[in-house]
């Protein structure tokens, strides 16, 4: 009972002195306000990046596996007969490995094509099944994607990009119908195409491709070889079991010398969120600092108030308050300034935040642990910088503090 009613007196006490010096305790809290602010804003931000680059790489295609030979290993010489990946080898990885969902192969050619005025433009043209449109989450944005049914029949159709589309017909719309020649054969435009985002230049379309059925590309070639082989998996847990379970079908088909390469991007989304946090934890760093300073001009505002409350101090020892009870109300003080300023500053950091995902359709991230932690820290900033005041006031001797003027 009796500790309650200390606690209430000094409460009271602290609540008291806060009204009386509002600009100078105001001013004091505004180094917590900006510093809570910024922690909570800090972690907004990195979880707004976060969120992001991980949206990016996965509308890439997060369950997409893709197999490629590196080139050969010791032992392979500039004689030895080549050893490429060909389409019986997806074949095989389909009837061995479960969990896939699409494959696709991609041969890969270039050409030139006349864009009028007697001028030429590089294109670069990707045989490819039906499949690879799921597998590399390709958006049609006119017409169509050549299906299973071209692919049989070896119909010379294409599907372009749009830059292409744009560049050479005026817009995707017109593009359709049209006939483009790739090695001197008349292809029709079925279709145009573009990525869903940015690749981060993990693509292997160009501005400029011209896409059509691997079946007709084949001929172009002359072989079964295929440059690359694209694999989709049905659950995108299944992508490192099935990763390793494709390099040791396709290992297991060629000459040990042979070296191929299947990846998938859980390394650029393990990169991109090591990258995401190493930023937060810089701007929460840039954070801490601004709350140090904070904390410090609350240690030294305070040991100014203690200096210039002498006299009251002595007063209220020589009426009976003992130390520890003027030691928590300095204490009380400025953990009230620091906590004050950490609400105020939570507040503010949440309003942007809020604001944007309730007059815009950007769903930005969060945290409320961020809020619950920014309090905690201003507060204990509160305590740690204010036990020296405290202390120092605690240890004034009445009758010096008496005669203080």
């Amino acid at each position: 009972m009796e500790g309650s009613m200390l606690l209430n007196e000094t409460v009271k006490v602290a609540y008291d002195t806060f009204c009386t010096n509002k600009v100078r305790f105001a001013l004091t809290a505004f180094g917590m306000v900006i510093g809570t602010a910024s922690l909570i804003l800090v972690t907004t931000i990195g979880l707004t990046g976060k969120q992001y680059i991980l949206g990016q790489i996965q509308a890439i295609g997060a369950n997409m596996i893709y197999a490629y030979q590196e080139g050969g290993g010791n032992g392979v010489t500039s004689t030895a007969a080549p050893d490429p990946l060909t389409v019986a080898d997806m074949t095989a990885v389909q009837q061995q490995v479960p969990g896939i969902k699409a494959a696709s192969p991609m041969t890969e050619m270039h050409d030139r094509i006349g864009v009028g005025g007697g001028k030429e433009r590089d294109i670069l043209i990707l045989g490819v099944a039906p499949d690879y449109l799921v597998v590399r989450n390709l958006l049609v944005v006119a017409g169509r994607f050549f299906d299973d049914d071209d692919t049989r029949a070896r119909n010379k159709v294409a599907v372009v990009t749009q830059p292409f589309a744009k560049t050479m017909f005026g817009s995707e719309d017109a593009a359709i119908g049209q006939t483009v020649k790739v090695n001197n054969l008349p292809f029709v435009i079925v279709g145009v195409f573009r990525e869903r985002v940015e690749t981060f230049g993990q693509s292997e379309v160009a501005d400029d491709t011209i896409v059509i059925p691997y079946t007709v590309a084949r001929y172009f070639s002359g072989t079964d070889a295929v440059r690359q082989i694209f694999f989709s998996t049905a659950d995108a847990g299944d992508v490192p079991r099935v990763t390793e379970q494709i390099r040791g079908v396709l290992q297991s088909r060629h000459r040990s010398e042979s070296v191929y390469r299947v990846e998938n991007l859980t390394q650029l989304l393990d990169v991109a969120a090591k990258s995401a946090h190493a930023l937060t934890a810089v701007l929460l760093l840039v954070a801490a600092v601004t709350l140090i300073v904070g904390g410090v001009g609350i240690m030294n505002i305070m040991l100014v108030t203690v200096r210039s409350r002498t006299r009251e101090i002595g007063i209220r020892k020589a009426i009976g308050a003992t130390s520890r009870a003027i030691r928590w109300q300095f204490l009380t003080e400025a953990i009230f300034i620091s906590a004050a300023g950490g609400i105020i500053g939570t507040i503010l950091g949440l309003a942007l935040p809020l604001s944007v995902r309730f007059f815009t359709s950007f769903r930005i991230p969060i945290s409320g642990l961020s809020a619950i932690i920014a309090i905690g820290v201003s507060s204990l900033v509160g305590i740690l910088f204010g036990t020296v005041p405290a202390a120092r006031a605690a240890q004034l001797d009445p009758v010096e503090a008496l005669r203080y003027e």
